[in-house]
C-alpha cells in the first residue's frame, strides 16, 4: 500500500473488538481495510454484486456517478474526446501520462506495424459456422492468439508483456473486422498502414476488392470517439473478470478473452444492441407515447433500454460527447428514410423534457447514442459488442499491467455465505 491509514473503524463482534484501518485515495470515498477481518474476527463480509467492496488499488480511471464525472488518469473524458484521439488515450491509460510527440509517434508506429494477423489465423476463422455470432468468433480468436504468439505469453517478462500489449491493441481491429467479413460472406480485407486506427478499421469492415472505398473523416472521427469513450470504465464486470483471470497467472490472451466473454452479456456490452432492438420494436415515432406509458407502468415488464446507468446517477458524461457525434453522423447520412433513427431522435427529445425521465434522471446513456451511430454507419447489431470489446481491450490491458506490477498481488478468491446441507452420510442406492 502506498498510503497510510489516517483513522480506523471500530467493530465489535461479541466479546471481540477490532480496529480496521481506513485509507483515503486521491479522490473518492475512503475505504475500510478488512483484509484481517477473518483472521482476527472469524467473520467475512457479505456483499453480492460487490456494490460496497473495493477489489483493488488502481491509478487508472475514476468515476463519480453522482456528479457524472469520468477521468482517465485525471483527465476529464470530455477534454480527451474533444482534443485527443484513441491511440493517444491508449498511451495515457497504459503508461500513466500523455505522450510527447516523439513517444506518440513511436507508439503509433509500433501499433500500426503489428496490425496484420498471422496468416494461418485466417484458417482458424474458417472453422466457424457461417452464421456464428461475431462475438463468438472474437472470443475464440483472442483466446487462440496464445497458440500463434506464444513468444509473448510469459507474464513475468516485462518485454513480453509489452509485446503482448502492442499485439492485442494492434490486432483487435483486424480480428473484429474479419469476424464481420466472415459473418457477411465477404473476403477478408488486410490492414493498411497508411490509414489511422479508426479509418483502418472502417476500411477493413466496409471496403471490397471490386471498388475503391474512401473513409469519410466524419465517420472516422465518430468511430475514434466511440473507441475513446469505451476505452476504460474502472472496475466493471469485464475488467474485474480480466483482473481475476490474470491473478492466477494466466497468459494475457486468455485473460482478455475472458474479458470479451464477460462483456458479451446483455447487461454489460450488449446494452447498445438491446437498445437498438427496442427502437425497432417501437417502429415509428407515433408509437412512442404507447411505449413510454408501458415504461411508466410498474406492472408492465417493458423497460426502456439506453436510459440511465447503474453508476451514473446524473447525465453520463460519455453520452454528452456521443450525442454530438450522433448529430454529426446523422447529419451526414440523413435519417429521413430510416424510421429507427427517427424514433431515436424523437425518443431522445421526449426523454430530455418529460418530467418522469428528468425526475428519475433517466437520461439517454452512451449505449443509446453509440447504437444509433453504429447503425447509421451500416453495422448490424451483432457487431456492436465486438466493437465495444475492441475499444475496451486497451482498458483491460492497462488494468492487467497495473495488477501484475502490484507487489501485493494475490490470486483472487472471494468467500461465500454457505447455505447448503450440513455434513451427512452417504446412503447406498438401494436404500434411498
Amino acid at each position: 500500500m502506498t498510503h497510510q491509514a489516517h483513522q480506523s473503524a471500530h467493530l465489535s463482534i461479541g466479546d471481540k473488538s477490532l480496529d480496521l484501518p481506513i485509507y483515503s485515495g486521491t479522490i473518492g470515498p475512503d475505504v475500510i481495510d478488512i483484509r484481517n477481518l477473518y483472521s482476527e474476527g472469524g467473520v467475512f463480509t457479505f456483499d453480492p454484486g460487490y456494490t460496497s467492496t473495493g477489489s483493488c488499488e488502481s491509478a487508472i480511471t475514476y468515476i463519480d456517478g453522482d456528479k457524472g464525472e469520468l477521468l482517465y488518469r485525471g483527465y476529464p473524458i470530455e477534454q480527451l474526446a474533444d482534443k485527443s484521439n484513441f491511440l493517444e488515450v491508449a498511451y495515457l491509460l497504459l503508461y500513466g501520462e500523455l505522450p510527447t510527440a516523439a513517444q506518440l509517434e513511436d507508439f503509433v508506429g509500433r501499433v500500426t506495424n503489428h496490425t496484420m494477423l498471422h496468416e494461418q489465423m485466417s484458417y482458424f476463422f474458417r472453422g466457424f459456422r457461417r452464421d456464428a455470432h461475431p462475438m463468438a468468433i472474437v472470443c475464440g480468436t483472442m483466446g487462440a492468439m496464445a497458440a500463434f504468439y506464444h513468444d509473448s505469453t510469459d507474464i513475468n517478462d516485462a518485454w513480453q508483456r509489452e509485446v503482448a500489449t502492442i499485439r492485442m491493441i494492434a490486432k483487435m481491429p483486424t480480428i473484429v473486422a474479419w469476424a464481420y467479413k466472415y459473418s457477411v460472406g465477404q473476403p477478408f480485407v488486410y490492414p493498411r498502414n497508411s490509414l489511422d486506427y479508426a479509418s483502418n478499421f472502417l476500411n477493413m469492415c466496409f471496403s471490397v476488392p471490386t471498388g475503391e472505398y474512401v473513409v469519410n473523416p466524419i465517420l472516422s472521427r465518430a468511430m475514434d470517439r466511440i473507441f475513446t469513450l469505451h476505452a476504460d470504465h474502472e472496475q466493471n464486470a469485464s475488467t474485474s473478470t480480466v483482473r481475476l483471470a490474470s491473478s492466477s497467472g494466466a497468459n494475457p490472451f486468455a485473460c482478455i478473452a475472458a474479458g470479451v466473454a464477460c462483456l458479451w452479456g446483455p447487461a454489460h456490452g450488449g446494452a447498445n444492441e438491446a437498445c437498438l432492438r427496442m427502437l425497432r420494436q417501437i417502429g415509428t415515432p407515433d408509437r412512442i407515447p404507447e411505449f413510454i406509458a408501458k415504461a411508466k407502468d410498474k406492472d408492465d415488464p417493458f423497460r426502456l433500454m439506453g436510459f440511465g446507468h447503474r453508476v451514473y446517477k446524473n447525465f453520463d458524461p460519455r453520452a454528452k460527447v456521443m450525442k454530438q457525434s450522433a448529430d454529426e453522423v446523422l447529419g451526414l447520412l440523413g435519417i429521413e428514410n430510416n424510421p429507427t433513427l427517427q424514433v431515436a431522435k424523437e425518443l431522445e427529445r421526449i426523454a430530455l423534457e418529460d418530467e418522469y425521465f428528468v425526475e428519475k434522471k433517466l437520461y439517454p446513456n452512451v449505449d443509446f447514442y453509440s447504437g444509433i451511430i453504429l447503425d447509421a454507419m451500416g453495422f448490424p447489431t451483432s457487431m456492436f459488442t465486438p466493437i465495444f470489446a475492441l475499444a475496451r481491450t486497451v482498458g483491460w490491458i492497462s488494468q492487467w499491467k497495473e495488477m501484475l506490477e502490484d507487489p501485493h498481488l494475490k490470486i483472487g478468491r472471494p468467500r461465500q455465505l454457505y447455505t447448503g446441507p450440513t455434513q451427512r452420510d452417504y446412503v447406498e442406492v438401494e436404500d434411498r
